[in-house]
């Protein structure tokens, strides 16, 4: 259905058994990421509907900030990979320690700003909302904020493992940093009863466990990639500027991406406190349907760039088809049981009636068009950038984002009156599109025109 008649036959840079080490452990990873965070909103949500519509408002803040701290891991990724491709180890190490380097100042850059305007920026945006809202807002925001430098350098430590081809070790430090936040979460959430406050002290501390253990697992001396001693680390400003080209199109893209999703989380925000409880679990069950495909998204990132390293073009695209075909199977399994979960989900979170039905309802529309559509939207990106394509990937996911996804909801919501469904018939429609797009883009073949590595003299290979 996706390959060619004999693309099944040829001798491959990445055989079965290596496919299997690097996706499995990412698909758990991501199923486990997901799973945690559905507890971890079930648990909040019987603490009181304004807390999980608190968090829920400031996690789509927060999700902007991560997704821009994700580009700096999926630059250093990409050029690792490529630099491991072509047999360069020496290049791969001293890019993944300016990286780690990239990723902790910009998330302290980040928290400094917002610790000032904190206050102003969710009066901004979600200013309408009712004061417990507001309140419980507040206070897991101020929290959050500390949690950035270590979100920060654990998404770039994982990814300099996974493109060495070690996706195991991340999951295991993620799984473990998972359970932390939930136990953490029913002390201070049931026990000691610190509300919104508690999960988001929770959250910070199971992540900054996670970035001491990443990180010690990088110093280790002989592995595929290490970063020595932290303290004989030091800037190199070309290296940096060779991370940001690659990585700063992708986190142009994902903050675009995050910010669109931010300004119609605005527009959940007038619909009620049902509709943004309702909206709450639906982005948590819909997160768990993408989980494994995500698996594959971001592996793609490794097998892809390690291809172009090493100058195989047409394998690149062969798994590019492969990874493709194997999302579209996984999604439409996990998305529909997913489906069948929703009701029970619905009653162990505490929803009202009303929330449940809206819950139910736009479920079923994404179990139906999900599966058909989501896995050609993102996982081919992946591959394309992963060459180098990140220009025009950010270009059109940002258009398609703004004018369907925004456009698309601000005229149904405010204008015809549709509610939550509304909403996400706009997300619906920005998967259409970019699913159409990155078809297009790959067949072209374009994507694969770009160099991203440096020799010694500056110059492109």
């Amino acid at each position: 259905m996706f390959l060619k008649k004999g693309e099944e036959n040829v001798q491959r840079l990445y055989s079965g058994a290596d496919l299997k080490k690097l996706v499995i452990p990412l698909m758990i990873e991501q199923v486990m990421l997901s799973l945690m965070g559905t507890v971890d909103t079930i648990m909040v949500s019987n603490v009181s509907e304004a807390a999980v519509s608190g968090v829920s408002l400031v996690d789509s803040i927060n999700k902007l900030v991560i997704y821009l701290f994700a580009s700096i891991a999926t630059g250093g990724t990409i050029l690792c990979s490529q630099y491991l491709g072509c047999k360069d180890k020496e290049r791969a190490d001293e890019s993944a320690r300016q990286v780690l380097m990239c990723a902790l100042f910009l998330a302290l850059i980040v928290m400094g700003i917002f610790l000032i305007c904190r206050k102003g920026l969710l009066s901004l945006i979600f200013g309408s909302v009712e004061q417990s809202v507001m309140d419980a807002s507040e206070i897991y925001f101020l929290i959050t904020l500390f949690s950035y430098p270590f979100i920060s350098v654990f998404n770039a430590g994982s990814a300099l493992f996974r493109a060495s081809g070690n996706s195991r070790l991340p999951m295991m430090v993620s799984a473990l940093s998972n359970v932390m936040n939930i136990i953490g979460n029913a002390i201070l959430l049931f026990v000691v009863k610190m509300g919104a406050a508690g999960a988001a002290l929770s959250t910070t501390l199971s992540v900054a466990a996670s970035a001491i253990a990443i990180v010690a697992f990088l110093r280790r001396p002989g592995q595929i990639i290490d970063i020595g001693p932290i303290t004989k680390m030091r800037p190199n400003i070309r290296k940096i500027l060779w991370v940001l080209r690659v990585g700063v199109p992708t986190g142009v893209e994902n903050s675009m991406f995050q910010l669109g999703k931010l300004v119609v989380q605005s527009t959940v925000a007038l619909l009620g406190t049902a509709a943004i409880a309702s909206n709450a679990i639906i982005i948590a069950l819909e997160l768990i349907s993408s989980t494994a495909p995500m698996g594959m998204y971001i592996a793609l990132i490794t097998v892809a760039g390690t291809c172009i390293g090493a100058g195989r073009v047409d394998e690149a695209k062969y798994f590019i088809k492969k990874f493709t075909g194997w999302a579209v199977i996984v999604q439409l399994v996990l998305t529909w049981a997913i489906f069948a979960l929703t009701l029970p989900i619905c009653q162990m979170a505490g929803l009202s009636e009303e929330a449940t039905e809206m819950t139910f309802d736009i479920m079923l529309m994404i179990s139906i068009i999900k599966p058909a559509v989501w896995p050609f939207a993102f996982v081919p990106s992946n591959g394309m950038r992963a060459a180098g394509d990140g220009t025009f990937s950010m270009i059109t996911a940002s258009l398609s984002m703004w004018i369907v996804r925004v456009g698309l909801t601000t005229v149904l919501c405010r204008h015809f009156g549709f509610g939550l469904t509304g909403i996400w018939l706009g997300y619906i429609g920005d998967w259409c599109v970019r699913a159409v797009i990155n078809i297009i883009r790959f067949r072209s073949g374009k994507w694969t025109k770009h160099k991203v590595m440096e020799t010694d003299s500056g110059n492109n290979i």
